[in-house]
């Protein structure tokens, strides 16, 4: 059926008294975060969810709340806009790309955000690793000379180290190019990733576009935003960006996720493909795997080293063999954790 007319009208008067996102209401009423978007846009709707709508509505009205439909006035309306935008905090202004070497992308104001002191370790303590730095700092250190390099899937086993190599090859490169610019985007912003390319594209910086433990559910379509940016948009990666992400999945979406689709679908190769396929827009693979013990116990030797945390008093492998134990994992992160208890019960400072 088609939508009355009077429907929206008292959609926007809840939302406005409530302060209510249209997602939000979407999923509240439906299950279904685009619902109001679709409306919006003119889609039909059925009488059970026009009901669901109108039940909510009055169900979550307190008395002398909102009234059941905005006012027609546009005059009113008007009035109503002012004093919401006089009541809204004034945005915060984005920093520049040239006031730091690291930023954060913040995609509810669409702004950067300069990132004084990041939180990283020295690329000649992560052990273990020796390949994938090499090949990870190869490639960082072509795009920085202005040279092809490509986009870098860093993929494995948690705690591995894959965010602390990007971090520790940014500050590397850094010191032989201070024009590279590290950018780290949340997995959830991804759909504001054009504007944020938009943004970068103007700037004569190189930018080292990053964002941490990426992965996609069934029922997300964020990836196409991605896929279309990395390889085979119109506009496509502009030259002076290049995008690291980290997964703990290899395809970026979990296994019984795929099996799922191939299982349900009329054409199961087709199924998975198009998710699938973001993976391919990676052109360097790096895997990354769980530590035998001897490799751990040189992380933590590593460490404690550099740290300045060797004592007679204590077995610095037995304590690290049982700290392991009690975490049923052999990691870079596992290390660092044993580390930092290890440093407060010597008290001494970690920086």
């Amino acid at each position: 059926m088609s939508i009355p007319s009077e429907l929206l009208q008292e959609i926007d008067a809840f939302l406005l008294a409530n302060g209510m996102a249209d997602t939000t209401f979407g999923r509240q009423v439906a299950n279904d975060g685009k619902l109001i978007a679709r409306l919006r846009s003119g889609k039909g709707i059925t009488t059970s969810t026009v009901e669901k709508i109108r039940d909510y509505i009055k169900t979550n009205t307190s008395p002398g709340g909102a009234p059941d439909a905005l006012p027609a006035s546009p005059e009113v309306l008007e009035r109503i806009a002012g004093a919401l935008e006089r009541l809204a905090p004034e945005a915060k202004a984005g920093d520049k790309l040239g006031d730091a070497d690291a930023f954060v992308w913040h995609a509810d104001g669409l702004r950067l955000e300069a990132v004084k002191k990041v939180s990283r370790i020295d690329i000649i303590l992560l052990k273990g690793i020796d390949e994938q730095a090499d090949r990870l700092l190869d490639n960082t250190l072509r795009f920085a000379k202005g040279l092809p390099a490509n986009n870098a899937l860093l993929w494995g086993a948690r705690g591995t180290g894959k965010s602390s190599l990007v971090k520790a090859v940014h500050a590397k490169v850094l010191k032989k190019f201070p024009n590279l610019a590290l950018v780290e985007i949340h997995r959830e912003d991804l759909p504001t990733l054009p504007k944020l390319l938009s943004l970068l594209r103007q700037s004569d910086r190189y930018c080292l576009l990053f964002c941490d433990d990426l992965s996609f559910e069934s029922s997300d379509a964020s990836y196409k935003s991605l896929k279309a940016v990395l390889e085979g948009g119109i506009e496509g990666r502009p030259d002076n960006v290049i995008f690291y992400a980290t997964s703990n999945r290899r395809h970026l979406m979990a296994r019984d996720m795929i099996e799922n689709e191939r299982s349900t679908a009329i054409n199961p190769s087709e199924a998975v493909e198009e998710k699938v396929s973001l993976s391919d827009r990676f052109g360097l693979w790096l895997g990354f795997h769980n530590h035998d013990q001897d490799t751990y116990l040189a992380i933590v030797d590593g460490y404690a080293k550099h740290f300045k945390l060797k004592s007679p008093k204590i077995n610095l492998k037995a304590e690290a063999i049982e700290w392991s134990m009690t975490r049923g994992s052999r990691s870079g992160r596992v290390a660092w954790q044993y580390i930092q208890d290890l440093a407060g019960r010597l008290g001494k400072p970690l920086g």
